[in-house]
């Protein structure tokens, strides 16, 4: 028995195991392709040592000390170019952010990723992000794990559905392996395809998936949470500033999309190159990153020094500035370097730059806070977490699966409350903007499913769009020898009638009328009619019940003239072949 034949069970719990383990090798794969990368471009040629988190082995002691600060742009500017030649080459569809191509893949594409595609955007995005561009690593792993997900359904020969499925567990297993983070992720991959609706098929091999992708990347760099382990006590009195919180974050959220598609379409218009553009855009970041190296490369190990109040460690090299004002900057010089990193071009996730947005954010909302209220807001630690994980839950439309993340980031379940409030409070605030431009309302919008769950056909065409035949039609004064002549020369049994001024009157019927004697007048009948705004299930309810195969279409009294069957198969026919083109 072939795998695709097996029970969905079954099938799925396989398939988990294998694209599992595909997601984990590939974590690790683009983990150690991108530490390489930073010790090429920061350390050795920078002399800039990135902080790491502290599920990563970061310290908490670190100090900032760059040795060779001008050549920050200058190494941005190399990685956009060496990203460029690699991506505009040999996998266009590389650029960006991997995540929301393999949300595409999904919903336009049959889930069907290029081969190259995956091997492509794992090295461009490694030189991306490891040489300052300001980038996420979880959407490079996504599309990675995604694009083998569909070489797996291909190489097994299974259906366009099954290697949706695939596509969209490759990203959940990918971003929970990189972030450490399994069920967040397992759920994920079924909700970030989404603004408001849940892929349910995808979750159970998901879950497997994550969970196996999660063991052997955690296995080789450690199952530490990324972001350590948060030990603070819950305090219910914290509840009103998480909704004050959730507000903030809702409308940063805004900014951030609105700046990252101003900036993404102002290069797609400018008539530049494409291998260009990606070094100007490392040029503008890496201008940001000499006033505030922080917004460098993912900027984990900064999000760590912020949760746990290392505030002494933000400085510019270049301008003596307060660091409460360097942190009271870098939420926006965050924004921007990312805007022009990914939006030239460049390869890179946008998931991580929007944590440590959020992240920053919460711990100036902290500052605002701990001034009004000491003795309540002791620390920044539970507004940082929780704001980072508001933010991109309003801004990818994800909230459910990011409120598992605060867990399993932290290993703490204390924060989970707050966090409910505040990304709720969020998501409600963000509207509907969406950092995945790729995403879809609901499953009812998406190509993938446009014929399970589109109404009826009959029920959703209007008589409007069908041709109508102005004739036969039988006035009411003629005589029925002629109107039964009319009927057995087309081969009707029924004619409509009308009156002098051409209003619509009812039907004459051919075995009513078969002797030919009298006035068309004399062998009237009442007939329900359509109008233009009609649907055919209408029109084809009028037919079944007089026993025509045509329908009278009347607007303000007057007969338009009748929808004939023909002209009804004729749309529908037209319609259906293209709802049939549109998911290939």
């Amino acid at each position: 028995m072939r795998i695709g034949e097996l029970p969905y069970y079954v099938k799925w719990f396989i398939l988990g195991i294998v694209i599992g383990v595909a997601a984990g090798l590939s974590a690790l794969a683009f983990y150690y392709a991108l530490k390489f990368m930073e010790f090429i471009f920061m350390l050795k040629l920078v002399g800039y040592e990135i902080p790491e988190p502290i599920g990563e082995g970061g310290s908490l002691n670190y100090v900032l000390h760059v040795e060779r600060v001008w050549l920050i742009p200058l190494s941005a500017m190399l990685g956009g170019l060496l990203s460029g030649l690699i991506v505009y080459t040999w996998a266009p569809e590389a650029e960006g952010h991997g995540t929301d191509a393999a949300i595409n893949a999904f919903h336009r594409l049959q889930g069907r990723i290029r081969r190259r595609v995956p091997p492509i955007k794992l090295i461009a995005s490694a030189i991306t992000i490891g040489s300052g561009g300001s980038a996420g690593r979880e959407g490079p792993t996504a599309q990675l794990s995604a694009g083998i997900g569909s070489l797996i359904a291909d190489l097994l020969g299974l259906p366009a559905e099954d290697r949706r499925i695939a596509v969209a567990v490759g990203i959940g297993a990918g971003i929970g392996s990189i972030f450490k983070a399994p069920i967040g992720g397992a759920i994920l991959a079924a909700e970030v395809l989404y603004k408001r609706d849940f892929e349910s098929e995808v979750l159970f091999p998901a879950l497997v998936a994550s969970a196996v992708g999660y063991v052997i990347f955690g296995s080789v760099v450690g199952f530490t949470p990324i972001f350590g382990y948060y030990i603070g006590s819950f305090n219910p009195l914290r509840l009103p500033l998480y909704v004050v919180l959730g507000v903030v974050d809702g409308l940063m959220a805004i900014l951030y999309v609105k700046a990252f598609y101003t900036v993404h379409d102002s290069f797609k218009r400018w008539r530049v190159s494409n291998y260009v553009k990606p070094i100007i855009g490392g040029a503008v970041a890496g201008l940001i990153g000499l006033l505030a190296p922080e917004v460098l490369g993912t900027s984990y190990g900064w999000l760590n020094l912020a949760e746990f109040n290392r505030v002494n460690a933000f400085i510019s090299p270049i301008v003596a500035l307060p660091p409460l004002v360097v942190l009271a900057m870098l939420p926006f010089l965050k924004i921007a370097a990312t805007s022009f990193t990914i939006g030239s071009g460049g390869s890179g996730g946008v998931f991580a730059p929007g944590i440590v947005i959020g992240a920053f954010t919460g711990f100036d909302a902290w500052l605002i806070f701990h001034h009004l209220m000491p003795s309540l807001t002791p620390n920044p630690a539970p507004f940082v977490v929780i704001s980072m994980l508001a933010f991109f839950g309003a801004a990818a439309k994800a909230p459910l699966a990011v409120m598992f993340m605060v867990i399993e980031m932290t290993g703490s379940y204390q924060l989970l409350p707050g966090a409910m409030i505040a990304v709720a409070v969020a998501y409600l605030a963000s509207g509907d903007y969406t950092i995945y431009r790729a995403q879809v309302p609901t499953r009812r919008d998406s190509p993938a499913h446009a014929n399970e769950y589109r109404e009826p056909l009959l029920m959703e065409i209007r008589v409007g769009e069908c041709g109508l035949v102005k004739e036969p039609v039988a006035h009411v004064d003629e005589d029925a020898a002629k109107a039964l002549n009319e009927m057995l020369r087309r081969r009707y049994t029924a004619l409509p009638v009308v009156d002098s001024e051409g209003r619509f009157i009812g039907a004459v019927n051919l075995y009513d009328i078969s002797g030919g004697r009298g006035k068309v007048r004399d062998y009237v009948k009442p007939m329900r009619h359509v109008t233009p705004w009609s649907t055919l299930y209408d029109a084809m309810s009028i037919m079944s019940e007089a026993g025509t195969t045509w329908a009278p279409v009347v607007d303000n009294g007057r007969l338009l003239g009748i929808l004939t069957m023909e002209s009804m198969n004729r749309v529908y026919t037209d319609r259906l072949r293209g709802m049939r083109q549109s998911v290939q």
